[in-house]
């Protein structure tokens, strides 16, 4: 089991938590409804722990690890460690006034991933933008209730935050796939959309970053539901997941037929899309074309 606080979040630290006590709960004959009394509680809330969808109480944790007569000392103190760590505030918590609750998940798993695969119909990719591209999408999605400049600021800076992934120690390694509408599309002006390109030709020539792009002359493809993200984790404790972003919440897939699916499709479109070697002459030609 990888040690606590190594992704240094709460999200993936829940998962994987929930993921032990299911094994131990499974292991020790023990139902939902029993280990939920158990702790006081019901066999949904146990379904919840176990899914790492809420939050840790270590008495909980310590009575159900009782309960599954977990006898290795060391073992249970690791998880009992775990629980705590679970429990600690993310970074982005400070953002809570201005992000959905819904969203705060992603975030958590987004830095514990070691591979993000995401395709985008409409904007760059949020791991890929540049400050003033970002201020123009946040602008955005709140014309019904515009934001202070202040407010803008700091959504900028959560979203520059979550960039750290890709240039951190262990570097989570990205591969994106655009549509080339995304290239065309002038979000805040032409000079913020040149900026833009310029700064994925850069991004495109690091070594854990892997972009592609459909161009139009492939006509019609997979995928046509929309944009959706693929998180994998170096840890054989969490699943791959699947995250789909609405208007006004997330779905977060995580059944082995789901993810086939999602898999499969995301092969298709990188299948479909332009070599990444020919990724920079596609953002140059956009480029070209912009000053036209």
């Amino acid at each position: 089991m990888t040690e606590p606080g190594a992704y240094g979040g709460p999200t993936a630290l829940r998962i994987m938590l929930g993921v032990h006590l299911r094994r131990l709960r499974e292991g020790a004959g023990v139902t939902r409804t029993d280990a939920g009394w158990a702790i006081r509680g019901s066999e949904s809330k146990i379904s919840r722990l176990e899914l790492g969808r809420v939050g840790f109480k270590v008495r909980d944790v310590d009575d159900l690890l009782t309960l599954y007569k977990l006898e290795d000392g060391e073992e249970r103190d690791r998880l009992l460690t775990l629980a705590r760590d679970a429990n600690n505030p993310g970074w982005w918590q400070r953002y809570d006034d201005l992000t959905p609750q819904w969203f705060h998940s992603y975030l958590g798993l987004e830095m514990a991933a070691d591979l993000i695969r995401t395709f985008e119909l409409q904007f760059v990719p949020g791991l890929l933008q540049t400050p003033d591209y970002a201020r123009s999408v946040v602008q955005l999605g709140r014309q019904d209730q515009p934001l202070s400049r202040a407010e803008q600021d700091r959504l900028v800076s959560l979203r520059m935050s979550r960039q750290e992934v890709l240039t951190r120690q262990r570097p989570a390694r990205l591969w994106a796939v655009i549509d080339e509408a995304v290239l065309r599309r002038p979000i805040g002006s032409r000079d913020i959309l040149r900026a833009q390109l310029e700064f994925l030709i850069e991004s495109a020539r690091r070594h854990n970053v892997t972009l592609q792009i459909i161009p139009f002359d492939k006509g019609g493809y997979t995928a046509t539901g929309g944009a959706f993200t693929l998180l994998r984790f170096n840890d054989a404790d969490l699943p791959d997941i699947v995250y789909i972003e609405h208007l006004t919440s997330a779905v977060y897939l995580d059944k082995r037929e789901e993810l086939d699916t999602y898999v499969v499709t995301m092969d298709a479109v990188s299948i479909t899309a332009s070599q990444p070697r020919e990724t920079e002459s596609i953002l140059r030609k956009a480029i070209e074309d912009l000053d036209r």
